[in-house]
Formats: C-alpha cells, sequence, structure tokens
C-alpha cells in the first residue's frame, strides 16, 4: 500500500508534462486497486467494430467509465444491455488519451439478488443495533460435548458430512437429528419451532447447518424470525449455512459461525491426540505465514509488471483511443446526416412553393382576369379613339378650305394646279380656274393690280 503517492511521485520538485501527469496517475491507481469488485446498472453502452465493450456502471450517486476488451467479452456469458444490474470485477485505471477514470474488467456477472441484499442489510443493521450480534453475548462452545443436537434437512449430504465427522474425530459424542426444512415457504416456522425444541433437549451445543445455494435458496436463514430464535436459545449454537463464502444473519447472530458443516462438526469433536492439535495449529500458522509471505512476494512482482510496460498495454490504451474516435466519428456523422436532411426538406419545402404547375395555375388566373378585362379596355378605347376622331374632324372642318368655300370664297389655281396668291404672280390673257363651294369656273386674267383690294361684306 502507498502511504504517500505524491512523494512518491516526487511531486515537489519535479513539472510534469499532461502526458507524464495521466501516465502516473494510472500507475497510482493500478497500484492501489489492482483488483476489485463494484456492482451497479448498466448505461451508454456501446460495441465498436474492434470487439471492445464500453458501457457506463452507476447506481444512484456516481457513475464509473468501464471497458472490457474483446478477449475478456468473448467470456461474458450474460447478455449486456442497458438497465441491466451486474457485478463487475477488475482493476482501476485510467485513460490516458483523455485523462478519464475508468475500470478495466476481466469478468462481467449479472446481479438479479439486489432487492435481497438491501433487505439483507437493513435486517442485519436493525439486528446490530439491538445488540443480538455483541461479543459479549456469546456463549463459549464446550471443550468436550457428550451430546449434540443438529438442526437440519435429514436428507442431503449435510447430515452424513456431519456424522462423518464425529465418526472418524470423537465416535463416542451422541449425535441427535431435529429435522426442519431448510428451503421453501415453510421453512422459516419449522427452523423456529426446531430451534425451540432442541434448546430444551438438554443438549450441550447445537449445530444448525444447510448446505450452499443461491441467496434466494438461504434467505430462510435471513429471516428476523430465526435469528430471533437463535438468540433466544441457551445452549450455544454454531451456525453452519452454505458455503465458505456464503453468509447469513444466521451466522451473525450465532456463537459460532462455521465455513461449513463440516468446518461445524470438527468444532464441536474434540480430537483424540494434543500432539495432533498442536501439528494442525502449528500447521497452519505455517501456511498463513507463507500465504503472507507468498502473498507479499506476488504484490511485489505485480508492482515490479506494472513498472514494466508491456507492449499490449498499449495496444489496449491505442485501441481503446481508436474505439473513441470510431464513436465520435460515428456521432458526428450523425449530426451531418441530420443536418443534410434538415436542408433537403428545406430545400424540397422551396421546390413545391415554386412548382411549375403553381406558377401555371396563376398564370391561367391572371389570363383569365386579363381576357375578362380585354373587351372592357377595347370598349373604352374605341370609345375614346371615337371621341378624339370626331374632335379632331371639327377641328379639321374648322380650318378646312372647303369650309372657307362654303362661306363664299374660291381658290384661283393656275394651269399647273397652284394657288395663286397674289395678283402680281399673273399676266393678262393667263388661263385661271376658279374652285367654288360648288364647282368650279375657267377664268382668263384681263387685268392685274397689285394695290390692295378691300372687302365688303353684305350686312
Amino acid at each position: 500500500m502507498i502511504t504517500d503517492p505524491f512523494q512518491r511521485l516526487g511531486l515537489d520538485r519535479e513539472v510534469l508534462t499532461v502526458s507524464q501527469l495521466n501516465q502516473r496517475a494510472r500507475h497510482l491507481l493500478e497500484d492501489v486497486f489492482p483488483q476489485v469488485w463494484v456492482e451497479g446498472e448498466i448505461s451508454n453502452l456501446a460495441r465498436p467494430s474492434s470487439g471492445h465493450v464500453y458501457f457506463t456502471l452507476k447506481d444512484a450517486g456516481a457513475q464509473v467509465r468501464c471497458a472490457l476488451f474483446r478477449s475478456s467479452a468473448a467470456r461474458v456469458r450474460q447478455a449486456l444491455r442497458d438497465g441491466l444490474a451486474v457485478k463487475v470485477r477488475g482493476k482501476v485505471s485510467l485513460f490516458e488519451g483523455r485523462g478519464d477514470y475508468q475500470m478495466i474488467l476481466d469478468t462481467v456477472e449479472p446481479a438479479g439478488d439486489g432487492a435481497l441484499r438491501l433487505a439483507f442489510e437493513a435486517l442485519k443493521d436493525k439486528l446490530a443495533a439491538e445488540g443480538l450480534f455483541a461479543a459479549e453475548g456469546k456463549r463459549t462452545l464446550p471443550a468436550h460435548p457428550q451430546r449434540i443436537g443438529i438442526v437440519s434437512s435429514p436428507s442431503g449430504a449435510v447430515i452424513r458430512d456431519i456424522i462423518s465427522v464425529f465418526r472418524r474425530r470423537a465416535p463416542q459424542v451422541e449425535l441427535t437429528l431435529v429435522p426442519t426444512a431448510v428451503q421453501g415457504r415453510d421453512a422459516t416456522p419449522q427452523i423456529v419451532r426446531a430451534l425451540e425444541l432442541a434448546d430444551h433437549q438438554g443438549f450441550d451445543a447445537l449445530i444448525l447447518a444447510r448446505g450452499g445455494g443461491s441467496l434466494e435458496d438461504l434467505w430462510c436463514f435471513n429471516e428476523e424470525a430465526v435469528a430471533r430464535a437463535i438468540a433466544a436459545c441457551q445452549t450455544p449454537i454454531v451456525s453452519a449455512v452454505g458455503h465458505e463464502t456464503d453468509v447469513s444473519i444466521a451466522d451473525f447472530v450465532a456463537d459460532v459461525r462455521a465455513p461449513t458443516p463440516s468446518a461445524a462438526a470438527e468444532l464441536l469433536a474434540p480430537d483424540s491426540s494434543d500432539l495432533q492439535r498442536r501439528l494442525d495449529s502449528l500447521q497452519r500458522r505455517l501456511t498463513l505465514r507463507m500465504q503472507h509471505l507468498l502473498e507479499a512476494r506476488r504484490m511485489q512482482l505485480d508492482g515490479l509488471r506494472r513498472r514494466l510496460r508491456h507492449p499490449g498495454e498499449r495496444l489496449r490504451q491505442q485501441a481503446q483511443r481508436l474505439d473513441d474516435l470510431e464513436l465520435r466519428l460515428q456521432r458526428a456523422m450523425a449530426r451531418r446526416l441530420q443536418s443534410a436532411s434538415e436542408q433537403l426538406a428545406r430545400l424540397d419545402a422551396r421546390l413545391t412553393a415554386q412548382h411549375p404547375e403553381r406558377l401555371l395555375v396563376l398564370l391561367r388566373q391572371r389570363l383569365e382576369h386579363l381576357r375578362q378585362r380585354l373587351p372592357r379596355a377595347m370598349h373604352t378605347r374605341l370609345r375614346e379613339r371615337r371621341q378624339q376622331l370626331e374632335a379632331t374632324v371639327q377641328t379639321l372642318q374648322v380650318v378646312s378650305p372647303l369650309a372657307t368655300l362654303g362661306r363664299g370664297y374660291s381658290i384661283l389655281l393656275d394651269d399647273r394646279g397652284r394657288a395663286v396668291r397674289r395678283a402680281a404672280d399673273t399676266v393678262p390673257g393667263q388661263r385661271l380656274s376658279a374652285k367654288l363651294h360648288e364647282g368650279e369656273l375657267a377664268l382668263r386674267v384681263e387685268a392685274s393690280s397689285v394695290t390692295p383690294a378691300t372687302l365688303e361684306l353684305p350686312l
């Protein structure tokens, strides 16, 4: 265990790059948490084409990223999905590329007994607060028992294992089976009655035993009624429920917990040889000493192995970075496609608004409107032109020479048809014609005078 990781890294003297900081943080996490079990719920599950699996493990208050590489993912039998409650095992590490805290997993197991475990912990806390687990209330097992009561099922291997141990180690001890169901709906009241009955039979000790099973199978030994029945017994009780890794409320309330039914029998079966017991004790001490020594050497070896960076570790880091980039690319492509789809929808709407058929409809409507206006416009224009023509005709009639002729005047024309305006332009004997209002006259000039003539109009 690292007591002062900052002193070990020399952070008070060294300026690190970001890569060096992330690398040393990863080494520190992997040194402190080389292997840990964590339970939670899967979310944000991702399976890139590389075969690796990434997800977030969360509970009500926190979350942690998890990476399950392809070789480990192939061993997972459970179909992983979002919302699945699981128990995972692995080392705590750091993805150096992003500086993300994460777990590198090697095992994923379903955790379907979460509600039962919550009930287990709630009852455990309640009974502990009442003092049912207190060490001062525990009774000492007899050194040389003569009569042992066994509260268990009459069928199965448990009772045979216990009898076998007593026959081998202490055949003189009298064994009495107090039968009861150890699983199912009726097991709890039967166990309570069996304990009450056995407590009044004068046994030196009792063994409460059952073979291994799931948490649901062992649940009758986690019931409050069974726990209070064990606490009420005056006879010392050894609890031997399930395998060595199974823990029940009955184990906490009983005077002694044995890892297995056979171990419970060994606790109560006196050995015939003190030397054998001493040898067993020395052997256990030696085994423990060797285990501690081997564990220390293993931890030292693991530390050296982690410091020696294996190429596979770097490949996994790069593979994880590649998977991260692949996921980012997929999200970017999805956003790009979404944007293109929205733009296409807008263009389609604009194209629909400008469709030729709609324009033709508008043009037809305009043409129909113009067709209806044309006759009215033509009639109005003709009336205006007619009125203009009549006004012009009247004006022309006012200034027309013919109108002048109508008032008694005439026009003299020479033989070339030119109007004669002055007397000086004529010679005596010249032939002229006079244009009258009605008809014309042939004239011959007798004499001419340049004196302006005066015209007297009749009154």
